[in-house]
């Protein structure tokens, strides 16, 4: 018997650029997927997991052939993620076979916390230490997450979000290279500075809005395309500007708009990372706060682009349900009222769901209160970053 833990994963900055090569911030979270896993002498996949239906998953069809292909009655399933995870260790020349997993989750599935990304990770650690000798890197794992998720659950998702689970702590990932991101560790202790970091669910609902996440690395995509690129990383912003008439006739003004968030978001994040190494070398107080009030200044300035330029805070088809736009009109006004220097953005992948929010510790709980008497109790939730990713526990 072998128990395994993956965390989720909050987004500090970069948001939705991963997936056009860009740069992002991350960090991994206290709350898990954590289960208890039994080796199997057949090649049948048990997973069992608390308030979830059970899955069970055939590796081999009947004639005893390995069964790995993707499955269009599978799509959107954990049944599709676990055998896309299963086809790529195959691929990696890597045996498999079943195993029989008990799990709980504290990753809210819809928060923002990549509850599929943590999956995928705790996934990946399982298979790679019942058949893997628990050879792969954080990056290959992370890589063989995010194939799953696009081949076969059918999430055009980039690769953010499992290098964060993957890896543990707070990241700096530049995507230039897919196949070998950079990847840079940064120590952040936020309460130490004296600042809550905490996210408020407003009750929205994540089904039915695949079309508006793909919606978006595609209109990024459709403008590289027409410079001849692939993705805007290959691109610079003065170039985009130069024919921007002529970029929003062929596709329109949001792709654009997309666009230049992408490019101003990637300059924000090499400042943000900058102001978080500054704070973790300033020898004094005053020039910790310093560093620490530049990367919430910051911050804003990165939720206001997705809520302004990216779009992605409500969907368009429905424009009524703004629970997102909302959290963060109050909590800036929180902000305001309480003369307090904070931060706040739209969290993850955006039109429902979550936003972030940086609470200095002495007004945590006039924020909880202000905002769960909108929303629910419950709403708000802290969270301290996990220096450890996706990893087999010790017996």
């Amino acid at each position: 018997m072998k128990r395994f833990s993956a965390p989720g994963r909050t987004e500090l900055a970069g948001n939705h650029t991963d997936h056009n090569r860009g740069k992002v911030l991350a960090a991994a979270v206290h709350l898990d997927n954590i289960a208890t896993v039994q080796k199997r002498d057949d090649n049948i996949v048990f997973f069992r997991s608390s308030n979830f239906p059970d899955v069970t998953v055939n590796l081999k069809d009947e004639s005893g052939a390995p069964d790995l292909q993707p499955k269009h009655e599978e799509r959107g399933t954990t049944e599709s993620l676990i055998r896309g995870i299963a086809a790529a260790f195959t691929s990696a020349g890597c045996a498999i076979g079943g195993f029989s997993a008990d799990a709980v989750s504290s990753v809210l599935p819809g928060s923002g916390l990549s509850s599929s990304a943590a999956l995928e990770m705790l996934l990946c650690r399982i298979f790679d230490s019942l058949y893997g000798e628990g050879k792969r890197t954080p990056l290959e794992i992370a890589q063989i997450g995010k194939f799953a998720e696009n081949d076969y659950f059918g999430k055009p998702c980039g690769l953010m979000d499992q290098i964060a689970c993957a890896t543990g702590g707070a990241v700096a990932i530049d995507f230039k290279d897919e196949a070998h991101p950079e990847i840079k560790q940064i120590k952040l202790d936020l309460a130490a500075a004296g600042y809550a970091l905490c996210v408020v669910n407003t009750g929205g609902s994540h089904a039915n809005l695949t079309a508006d996440y793909a919606s978006i690395p595609a209109e990024m995509k459709s403008v590289a395309a027409f410079f001849g690129k692939t993705v805007l990383g290959e691109l610079e912003k003065e170039t985009v500007l130069k024919s921007a008439a002529e970029v929003r006739k062929a596709h329109g003004d949001r792709a654009l708009l997309r666009s230049l968030h992408f490019f101003d978001e990637n300059k924000r994040v090499e400042a943000m990372t900058a102001a978080l190494l500054e704070m973790e070398k300033a020898a004094t107080s005053a020039a910790k706060q310093q560093a620490l009030f530049s990367y919430l200044d910051l911050l804003n300035e990165s939720g206001d682009s997705s809520w302004e330029l990216l779009q992605n805070v409500y969907p368009s088809s429905h424009p009524e349900a703004q629970g997102i736009s909302a959290a963060l009109a109050l909590t800036k006004n929180f902000f305001r009222e309480q003369k307090a220097r904070g931060a706040c953005r739209v969290h993850g992948g955006g039109f429902a769901g979550t936003i972030q929010a940086y609470v200095p510790l002495d007004k945590m709980d006039a924020y909880r209160s202000y905002i769960e008497g909108v929303f629910s109790a419950g709403a708000v939730t802290e969270l301290r970053i996990r220096d450890v990713g996706a990893v087999e526990l010790e017996a």
